[in-house]
């Protein structure tokens, strides 16, 4: 399996700059880490107290962000080094002042990882969620520097679970202590002798719960929002589109919506606000007293959404028609209750908060319009829903510190 892990990473390299011509984010990719180990040894000096933080891509950032922010408050003197896999979260947070030094993971090979460990000679590493990169973790394993899972999810399905997987679960090994979302989680890895594992939770929470304390105002959308029952739409795809206009269309002067597209082109926003019947504005239109008589504020800007949904009393995320549901976190930290389409299995959030009764999963126009209905009438109903919404926020909040805490004084630093 080695044999054939060493060809395929080495495949997946030619494909690569087979596919740079003609592909952007393959193209990043490449150019990106023609630069590693200078930018490595611009900002990682000799004696420097590194801890490494490994993100594959810009979701597990976020989860991976308040263990950083966490080291860099408590231990100012560690140098952070954070690693991205992917273009899509490298280019987004390469200039983020919380770590010192942000670059791209090289391929996993047995010299880079050499190379990498004897430049940087990182005291801990830190890798959110998954990408087991198997030359990487055995020499974390070899050099003996603690290496530690952050927020990670197991199920059943899982090639580790299976009768062909013992190279993988071999991998698993190579981590000090897996800190994992759930007891699902704990009991899965047990069945297969990983024993090394702590259920701390899902550092999401800490985070969406410090962006909502940090969340901006907006004065100018108290007269839109006074009074009526508002709905926040976030991360909306088409077919969630197609629902959400026509019950926006089919709905009373008493409801208003905050719609927060996922494709925010022109030509997307246009459309959108064509098939509305009723006043739309813009979040980014200069004339804020038209906000009075609006029905629909469409948000036509990215990095707004997580404030704006506290102008809000129900919120419906995207996504649960397609991949998966978006983030509905940051709508249910300010105590919304959240409606989402019927793929929603893989999101551990939601399953909860759907048993818990705070969220709810439609399938058609039918059901969409049931569930906001009874929301927006029934005051006791919607204020039940929306402590528990903020009420299982809550009881998640805690896993980033236990796990700096767990993590620092269960090695003694080199």
């Amino acid at each position: 399996m080695r044999i054939l892990y060493k060809i395929g990473i080495q495949l997946y390299f030619f494909l690569i700059i087979l596919l740079a011509p003609f592909n952007v984010k393959a193209r990043r990719w490449l150019k990106g880490r023609r630069g590693i180990w200078k930018k490595i040894r611009l900002n990682i000096k000799p004696g420097d107290k590194v801890v490494w933080v490994h993100c594959a891509s810009l979701g597990e950032f976020e989860q991976g962000r308040p263990i950083i922010e966490e080291i860099k408050k408590t231990m100012p003197e560690k140098k952070i080094l954070l690693t991205f896999f992917s273009p899509s979260g490298y280019e987004l947070r390469k200039n983020y002042e919380g770590a010192d030094c942000v670059t791209y993971m090289p391929l996993d090979t047995r010299f880079n990882a050499w190379l990498f460990m004897n430049l940087v000679k990182p005291e801990m590493a830190f890798f959110i969620k998954y990408d087991y990169w198997y030359y990487f973790l055995r020499t974390l394993k070899k050099k003996h520097i603690p290496a530690y899972l952050v927020s990670g999810k197991f199920r059943r399905e899982q090639v580790f679970f299976k009768w062909y997987g013992s190279w993988y679960r071999s991998v698993l090994k190579f981590f000090n202590i897996l800190y994992v979302q759930n007891e699902e989680s704990r009991r899965l890895l047990a069945v297969i002798g990983i024993k090394n594992v702590e259920v701390t939770g899902d550092t999401r929470f800490d985070r969406v719960f410090a962006i909502s304390r940090r969340s901006v105002e907006y004065p100018w959308l108290e007269p839109f929002a006074r009074g009526k029952k508002v709905i926040v739409a976030g991360s909306t795809w088409e077919k969630d589109e197609q629902l959400l206009i026509e019950f926006i269309n089919y709905s009373g002067p008493e409801i208003r919506f905050i719609l927060a597209p996922h494709e925010i082109s022109e030509r997307k926003l246009i459309r959108i606000i064509e098939l509305i019947e009723h006043p739309c504005v813009r979040f980014t239109d200069n004339d804020k007293s038209s906000y009075v008589n609006a029905k629909v504020l469409i948000v036509d800007t990215i990095g707004n959404l997580s404030s704006l949904y506290r102008y809000g009393q129900i919120a419906y995320i995207g996504g649960g028609f397609g991949k998966g549901i978006h983030n509905i976190l940051e709508a249910a930290t300010y105590g919304l209750p959240v409606v989402f389409g019927p793929r929603y299995g893989k999101f551990l959030e939601a399953v909860e908060m759907i048993e818990r009764k705070a969220a709810f999963s439609i399938t058609n126009y039918e059901g969409l319009k049931d569930i906001l209905e009874k929301l927006c009438d029934d005051e006791l109903l919607l204020a039940e829903k929306s402590k528990l919404a903020k009420t299982y926020i809550e009881s998640k909040l805690g896993a980033t510190q236990s796990i700096v805490n767990a993590a620092f004084s269960s090695t003694i630093v080199r």
